[in-house]
């Protein structure tokens, strides 16, 4: 005979009363005013992250073609551009071994975006989205720089996720 468990049932009324009470993510709608056709540009990066434009542009790219609402194009074709520039990159120690050995770091990126129609108009602006990730370090410097990128990659997804749901968020 099949035991019920406590937390599957607890699991399955959770689940029950989401469902039924209306319950949704923000984001995943559409853009401002409609727009079906977007042309994501190339980030500007004003920080010493090479590569990091491109890496957040990429994601975000990812973020939009996981959707059917929305079709990305060429800027010719394009009802809106969304253009960005990445205005900082700030890496701070967490927690320390010592008074001069850090033992993590949170890494930080700053983003300020615009979503312009067509015609030029500006449909929507954020001086300030971010991110942060934490990373450890190492004595041996070559494996503090290989976290810090891999801190940056997962960093890079978390602020395309959050730049796609603040622009497709039902305002």
């Amino acid at each position: 005979m099949p035991r019920f468990h406590l937390s599957t049932g607890i699991c399955f009324v959770l689940c029950m009363v989401i469902a039924s009470c209306g319950y949704r993510f923000s984001g995943g709608g559409e853009l401002p005013q409609g727009i079906e056709k977007l042309n994501i540009g190339v980030f500007e990066n004003r920080t010493n992250e090479n590569g990091l434009e491109s890496r957040i542009a990429n994601d975000l790219i990812y973020q939009f073609t996981r959707f059917d609402s929305l079709r990305l194009t060429d800027k010719a074709k394009a009802d809106a551009f969304l253009t960005g520039t990445i205005k900082s990159v700030k890496s701070v120690t967490i927690s320390h071994e010592s008074a001069t050995t850090s033992t993590e770091r949170r890494i930080q990126v700053t983003i300020a975006l615009k979503l312009m129609s067509s015609a030029g108009k500006l449909l929507w602006s954020d001086n300030a989205i971010s991110a942060y990730e934490t990373y450890e370090v190492s004595s041996d410097k070559a494996q503090t720089e290989k976290n810090k990128k891999s801190a940056l990659a997962i960093l890079s997804s978390r602020v395309a996720e959050r730049i796609y749901y603040r622009l497709t968020d039902n305002f």
